[in-house]
């Protein structure tokens, strides 16, 4: 099995890239994950935000792939404890697809990405900015992976 991330937003401050690849490469004989980088809509002066949240989730859609298992991160999804998260990924594997995260842009996702989502999940009522989630996901991914094969990194 292995996971995508499909994030929108491009060029992460270097410290939310490096600990994204610190987790990435540590989660990579477990759970290999690649990250696609979507090129967030226009916004601004003049612009319409709800057209660029529809144009961001039109490419989200285009680079899920084919058979995917999909989970949108959203503030109105479900949370789960990092326990909860282990099952999840239990369940995950035992489906037998490829798993793909998404992060939407500063508005969220687009209706059709929601839609589309198998699941959503939220990483709790806090406002987090959009590139820390990157970097939350990948160590929480490791975290339930490490779990599940009693590796000591997870002492609650």
């Amino acid at each position: 099995m292995k996971a995508r991330l499909i994030a929108v937003g491009e060029r992460p401050p270097a410290w939310v890239a490096h600990g994204f690849a610190e987790y990435r490469k540590r989660l990579s004989h477990w759970l290999p994950l690649d990250l696609i980088e979507i090129e967030p809509g226009v916004r601004g002066k003049g612009r319409d935000a709800a057209r660029a949240t529809f144009e961001e989730g039109q490419r989200v859609l285009a680079a899920i792939p084919k058979g995917a298992l999909v989970v949108a991160l959203d503030g109105r999804g479900r949370t789960w404890s990092s326990e909860q998260l282990a099952q999840r990924m239990e369940t995950w594997r035992g489906a037998g697809r490829d798993l793909c995260f998404l992060i939407g842009g500063p508005e969220g996702h687009a209706s059709e990405v929601i839609q589309r989502a198998d699941d959503t999940w939220s990483l709790g009522p806090l406002t987090l900015p959009h590139m820390l989630v990157r970097l939350v996901l990948a160590e929480q991914l490791y975290r339930a992976n490490a779990m599940l094969a009693n590796h000591p990194y997870h002492r609650a």
